[in-house]
């Protein structure tokens, strides 16, 4: 059934308390898919516990054993989906290690000439039209440090990049609005490749600088989420598409 997890008390820690709700899209006796919001880590990790989408959906069903199929970023709000029946979550997992999940996402960037990298390809798939392209390149994600990076090497990452319809509020603040298809799953990749084309994602502290953040402050997140999941159930054989009702802007 879908619904709001509502947050019934609050803890007295460091940790700062996320001032959104985790929404339930779907659930069976399998798996449970939420619209995570920004800012809500999907699991534990550094100062982030329970404010977290895998500690609150542990507490909303009382169930220790719901585990994560896949991650979002911290900072990157949409469809999460995570395996309530221990014995299948190998199954669903192994739909993301393959890449037989396709996944959409939404953000909003500058609407602006792209630049030319200075490693990696960037391919026009109906010249002479930038839009839509194929960014492809080596990302690199080195442990303690907060940034990926490209460098010149054999592609694994790689991004389809279309445009989406952008308002009128949107394009008079000089942003548009920009379909990501991800056909690889490197951290940080769209957020790296967006600003390799010298489209930086609207509310990114990282690229192209890094930006101290105030963890208190939830009044400009990053203009990214996760819009839709699909696949072919592992277990049922049926196709499966969930949607994120987050708004961009």
């Amino acid at each position: 059934m879908n619904g709001k997890i509502e947050k019934s008390h609050r803890w007295i820690v460091d940790e700062p308390e996320v001032p959104f709700e985790l929404t339930i899209l779907y659930e069976d006796s399998n798996i449970i898919v939420v619209d995570k919001p920004h800012f809500l880590a999907t699991t534990p990790r550094g100062m982030w516990y329970r404010q977290t989408a895998l500690v609150r959906l542990r507490k909303h069903f009382k169930e220790p054993q719901i585990t994560p199929a896949h991650r979002l970023d911290r900072q990157t709000a949409g469809v999460v989906l995570f395996v309530c029946n221990p014995k299948l979550r190998g199954d669903y997992q192994m739909l993301f290690q393959e890449h037989h999940v396709e996944k959409t996402y939404e953000c909003l960037a500058p609407a602006k000439l792209i630049a030319r990298p200075p490693t990696g390809i960037i391919q026009r798939l109906e010249p002479p039209a930038v839009f839509p392209l194929k960014r492809r390149s080596h990302i690199v994600k080195n442990r303690g440090r907060l940034q990926a990076y490209e460098v010149p090497g054999t592609v694994n990452a790689e991004t389809v990049i279309e445009l989406g319809e952008t308002d009128g509020d949107i394009a008079a603040e000089g942003y548009r609005r920009y379909i990501l298809h991800p056909k690889t799953g490197k951290t940080h990749q769209l957020r790296v490749h967006m600003n390799s084309l010298g489209l930086p994602i609207k509310g990114d502290d990282l690229y192209p600088e890094i930006i101290e953040p105030d963890y208190t402050d939830f009044s400009n997140p990053l203009q990214l989420v996760a819009r839709s999941l699909s696949f072919i159930d592992p277990i049922s054989h049926e196709p499966r598409t969930f949607v994120s009702q987050i708004p961009l802007g």
